[in-house]
């Protein structure tokens, strides 16, 4: 795909694109630079082109199950091993895009947010373990 193709974008995406052109123009940018920033918008929101890769996909997949297929010699496994693929693609896919949404709903990775309340926990027990020997302290 050559840089700056469009072809994986949806056309929900293009419309959007092209009205936040069209808005940026009535401000005053020029072509290029409404252009420039109708797309940066548009892959900010939505993550890039939605559209899938389908065909490539499943040019991958036939190719791996004749692979397996030619290895064990048959058509079972064939079939085993394209289903296998296609649970696969399907898994990754899933992944990053809940990866990507707890990006977006906590605005950081998800590694800082675990630091962050890995810190939280810890000045917790601290506050508890203070307030344990005051106690204590009391008491004798």
């Amino acid at each position: 795909m050559p840089r700056g193709d469009k072809s994986s974008y949806t056309d929900k995406q293009k419309r959007k694109a092209e009205h936040i052109e069209q808005s940026a123009k009535e401000r005053g940018r020029s072509e290029e630079a409404a252009e420039r920033i109708a797309w940066a918008t548009v892959n900010k929101k939505d993550g890039g082109g939605k559209k899938t890769a389908k065909k490539a996909t499943k040019k991958a997949t036939k190719k791996s199950a004749k692979k397996a297929a030619k290895k064990s010699g048959g058509r079972k496994a064939a079939k085993k091993a394209t289903r296998k693929a296609t649970k696969k693609t399907a898994k990754k896919g899933t992944k990053t895009a809940a990866k990507k949404t707890a990006r977006k709903k906590t605005g950081k990775s998800p590694r800082k947010a675990a630091k962050k309340s890995g810190r939280k926990q810890a000045a917790k027990k601290g506050g508890r373990k203070a307030a344990a020997k005051k106690r204590a302290s009391r008491r004798s």
